[in-house]
């Protein structure tokens, strides 16, 4: 299976920008990221120091803690941020459990889904999955997901056929689904919304 680890040669430096960017929102220190990721401190010392000279994350002391979380502004910050969603969480285990989902043609997060966002409206759609699906190896995945994340994952499933029909027939919820932000797990985002 693809990994960080293919392109990033620090282990530490890899856990550390999957521990951020799998979750943007969170702010975390020193010694809290030593002992979630259960590396050395001054190996974590080492790579956020060199995280944060590039730009990748910013820093801010509170009392006698020094705070880390990922710049949105950085350059190649959406990229990072679609490696870590195929490579941690929900994304990673599609991926490794692909053949027994089924012929998967896409797979679709939004672009809330993956920054953790809460959806604005109840019927937005957080995941699209069109293939010949296998639904309940897909569901089991998905509900361990809701477990991890402690919240209810809006997800639809579309046959091909019923993907490419709807798509020519100007469907409202599937032009809705498709102009959000997205970032693509399986499958080429070109010919998704071509």
């Amino acid at each position: 299976m693809a990994s960080l680890s293919d392109i990033i040669t620090s282990r530490v430096r890899v856990k550390v920008l999957e521990l951020f960017f799998s979750n943007i929102n969170e702010l975390y220190h020193v010694r809290g990221i030593a002992r979630e990721l259960k590396e050395e401190i001054n190996a974590v010392r080492l790579v956020l120091a060199g995280l944060e000279k590039a730009g990748v994350i910013k820093k801010e002391t509170r009392g006698n803690r020094v705070y880390y979380w990922p710049r949105q502004d950085y350059p190649f910050f959406e990229d990072v941020l679609s490696m870590v969603a195929k490579t941690t969480g929900l994304g990673a285990r599609i991926i490794e459990n692909r053949r027994k989902v089924g012929n998967i043609n896409w797979v679709m997060f939004s672009g809330r889904f993956v920054r953790r966002i809460r959806r604005l409206k109840e019927d937005e759609v957080d995941i699209l999955v069109v293939g010949d699906i296998v639904l309940p190896e897909l569901a089991t995945l998905i509900r361990h997901e809701e477990a991890a994340r402690n919240m209810e994952i809006n997800y639809t499933v579309m046959s091909r056929e019923e993907f490419e029909f709807r798509k020519k027939r100007r469907d409202p919820f599937l032009l809705s689904v498709l102009s959000s932000s997205r970032v693509m797990i399986i499958g080429d985002e070109e010919s998704l919304v071509a």
